[in-house]
């Protein structure tokens, strides 16, 4: 079994702005988005501050967010990167599985990459990503650059929607489509 031990607030800002961005989508009628929670048995609680500082993972999380855009299934994952390279040892081979077998079901899997040291965030498609994973598999290098990534797919900056990833949807629809 895998341990948890707390790290601070790594990746809950991160976390807090999809939640954020998924509210306004459910306000707006246009998603119906939900953070999926990794189950956990706590071992060591903070008496004073009530916090969890060491559990168990009680299985693996497969994505990080399932939902339904305008009737269309979703599943993603989100990753926060501190520098321009990214290691796909953040990725596991089961979430790989989930993400593949839940579009073989006609769902779409992408991940939002947030590189928090420039403030940018990606759409990343799954199969942009399998690009790469079949890459370090087959030997080559174990990470992706941020120039690797296609262009077309970061998420500009927009009013009202902190990380409006649902016009990079559509993107990735509609080029699916073609």
């Amino acid at each position: 079994m895998a341990t948890w031990n707390s790290r601070g607030l790594r990746g809950s800002v991160l976390e807090d702005m999809i939640n954020r961005t998924n509210e306004k989508y459910q306000e707006y009628g246009l998603a119906l988005i939900q953070k999926i929670p990794t189950p956990i048995t706590p071992i060591r609680i903070d008496k004073e501050s009530r916090h969890i500082t060491l559990a168990y993972f009680e299985q693996k999380s497969t994505v990080d967010y399932i939902g339904a855009v305008q009737g269309i299934p979703v599943c993603f994952d989100a990753k926060e990167c501190s520098k321009d390279t990214f290691a796909l040892q953040n990725i596991h081979e089961h979430q790989i599985k989930f993400m593949t077998d839940f579009e073989k079901q006609g769902g779409i899997a992408f991940f939002l990459l947030y590189y928090s040291h420039l403030d940018v965030f990606f759409y990343l498609p799954l199969q942009e990503l399998l690009v790469f994973w079949n890459r370090a598999k087959e030997g080559g290098r174990k990470s992706f650059r941020l120039e690797e990534l296609e262009k077309k797919y970061l998420i500009p900056k927009k009013q009202g929607v902190l990380i409006p990833y649902l016009d990079l949807l559509k993107k990735d629809l509609e080029e699916r489509e073609n």
